[in-house]
């Protein structure tokens, strides 16, 4: 019954309108609902409420490297390499629809973000968008997991992403998050024995915080950090961290930054993120986002 809720969730894709990414990287226009807290899709990990114009294409081209801590062992991490290819596409002013594939899990990922309502200039003071995805796991071999079905490697994601432009060079976001993995991955003990049952929840609970700093025309700070809620207490798996900047230039937008978590899709850096920031286990990545 879970399941079926949010895969029902996952039908509705409407729409959203630019000339081209330029246009939105302009000023901001004076009318009452076009108030545009963030320049990219993403603030770093985390989708910001930012959609796809009508009718555009944009072609994403993420990397997350190994960490640095290795040095000059693997040249702080760039022999190995994450990547992950999206196309997201604006339907109708206010909805986006995406496909992606990513290197992580060898996973397949589609979405959609809509626009529930807009900050405006004398009106409401937030911006509020849905997002809901699915994710499929390819990576889980038969032969190795002689049982596995294919809704074995789903995962559903549903968030609420809330933000706010605070002034002309600040912008916040919220984003409380569910989601459902119908297989969770295992757990060890002290000894590398697996923990039967496994203590973590199929369904998941967290919340994303964000936000981007204006520091020049086209130069931002960027910061999102996620809490799981509801991990098990012998999980090793760490909270999202991730900081950087945005460089707006011609016709796309390039985000560089430092980050613990490997995964770009969500249910991966929410609830599979190993890196330790105060052990070194950071990132290096990117987000290279060109409009069509």
């Amino acid at each position: 019954m879970m399941k079926n809720f949010w895969l029902v969730l996952l039908i509705p894709f409407s729409m959203f309108s630019q000339n081209s990414l330029l246009d939105e990287l302009g000023p901001i226009k004076e009318d009452n609902k076009s108030i545009a807290a963030f320049k990219s899709l993403k603030i770093v990990n985390f989708e910001s409420t930012k959609l796809v114009g009508k009718g555009d294409l944009f072609f994403v081209v993420a990397h997350r490297f190994d960490y640095i801590k290795n040095g000059f062992e693997d040249f702080f991490g760039i022999d190995d390499a994450v990547t992950q290819i999206k196309f997201a596409y604006g339907l109708t002013e206010g909805v986006t629809v995406h496909v992606a594939r990513s290197g992580f899990q060898k996973a397949y990922d589609l979405g959609l973000k809509y626009r529930l309502i807009s900050q405006e200039n004398n009106g409401f003071p937030l911006t509020i968008v849905g997002f809901n995805s699915i994710t499929i796991n390819t990576e889980m071999r038969k032969e190795f997991y002689p049982l596995i079905e294919f809704k074995h490697r789903l995962t559903y994601v549903s968030q609420l992403l809330i933000s706010r432009k605070v002034n002309e060079k600040l912008s916040v976001e919220l984003a409380p998050t569910f989601y459902h993995e119908n297989v969770v991955r295992d757990i060890l003990d002290t000894n590398n024995n697996v923990i039967i049952p496994n203590p973590q929840d199929n369904s998941q609970i967290a919340l994303g915080i964000g936000g981007r700093y204006k520091l020049a025309k086209r130069w931002s700070v960027n910061m999102d950090y996620g809490a799981h809620l509801n991990r098990a207490s012998q999980s090793n798996y760490k909270n999202p961290l991730s900081v950087g900047v945005d460089l707006e230039t011609g016709g796309h937008v390039f985000q560089m930054h430092f980050t613990n978590a490997r995964a770009m899709h969500e249910s991966g850096f929410l609830g599979q993120t190993t890196g330790d920031w105060t052990k070194g286990e950071i990132s290096f990545g990117f987000n290279l986002v060109r409009v069509f």
